[in-house]
């Protein structure tokens, strides 16, 4: 029995929006590097988030959709925002000035490691089966691996990168908390009113932070800022956003989760294409045991807690 048409677009849909995905969210490290080396991370990412959530908003708004929501909801969103996007997003801006954008992607490749942890502590969270757990301990070994040529020259005097190290388990941790906060939540917000809100929120903590740190005097516009802030507009968080939120509907979740896997990869591919990186033997090893460690962890059947209830995958990405 010959497959119908209607399968046939449908089949090329799904490879086209897996494709922008990848390559999208994957691209976002590399306009990073270009971006923070003329702008201050907090006015980059306020600048970005902002503009993406106005225009999220305003497309909620065009579709019919409720773009305001109860004073609870709307807490809980922002509450969400600068957990997700605000610590994560302007921490990840701000180690990319020390830290090569593959090694950077590395790290934020941990989150759904993070996730799996939390969810192992809390009461009613949930459980990994054996080959989860066996990754979530291959993940924290390929975390010291990568994290060891940055200790191993802070030792030596040079501090910055092992700081920019930190700092990104500290977002990769707290985007993990908002997370599992957002998979807990019933939020009744369709999902790009919520991503918008969220956007917003990151944004105004952004922009006071980098009032309050005098960094507007440090910001240069020009060509390379202006295309970096329009690459993370349209295609990180607008184009990147919008595909993934379609594949939420007609893909299987386990589908999906690849992104957190691939796109590491393809951002250690465009930096040494673009900015000329490479990554070094055991930084090798630890990309390797990372994304091992993610790929048991992401497609680890669950064993829900008493009275866990089944959740999907409906946040957002570090890389948005």
């Amino acid at each position: 029995m010959s497959s119908s048409p209607n399968s046939h677009a449908h089949t090329y849909r799904v490879l086209l929006a897996f494709t922008c995905l990848y390559i999208f969210w994957g691209g976002t490290y590399t306009a990073i590097h270009f971006g923070v080396a003329h702008v201050p991370p907090p006015v980059l990412a306020g600048t970005r988030l902002g503009i993406s959530g106005c225009i999220l908003l305003a497309f909620s708004a065009l579709c019919g959709k409720p773009v305001f929501a109860s004073l609870r909801e709307m807490r809980r969103v922002f509450l969400l925002g600068v957990l997700m996007l605000f610590v994560g997003n302007v921490a990840l801006m701000w180690a990319e000035k020390y830290l090569p954008t593959g090694l950077s992607a590395l790290l934020v490749a941990i989150v759904p490691v993070d996730v799996a942890l939390i969810e192992l502590i809390l009461p009613q969270g949930e459980r990994l089966r054996l080959a989860g757990r066996i990754g979530l301990i291959m993940g924290f070994a390929g975390l010291a691996i990568l994290a060891w040529p940055s200790a191993r020259a802070g030792l030596h005097g040079d501090r910055h990168q092992i700081l920019a190290i930190a700092i990104l388990m500290v977002s990769s941790l707290s985007f993990a908390c908002g997370s599992v906060l957002a998979r807990n939540s019933n939020l009744f917000l369709n999902p790009f009113t919520c991503a918008g809100w969220e956007m917003i929120s990151a944004s105004a903590c952004n922009l006071v932070l980098a009032s309050c740190l005098g960094e507007w005097s440090a910001t240069q516009w020009g060509r390379d800022s202006l295309t970096a802030v329009g690459y993370l507009i349209v295609f990180g968080s607008l184009v990147g956003f919008s595909c993934y939120s379609w594949l939420l509907q007609n893909v299987p979740v386990t589908k999906l989760a690849t992104y957190a896997y691939v796109n590491p990869i393809v951002a250690v591919l465009l930096g040494a294409w673009i900015i000329g990186e490479r990554l070094h033997g055991n930084e090798w090893i630890g990309m390797i045991v990372i994304l091992v460690a993610v790929v048991l962890v992401t497609s680890s059947k669950m064993e829900h807690g008493p009275g866990a209830p089944e959740v999907q995958m409906t946040t957002l990405s570090p890389e948005i």
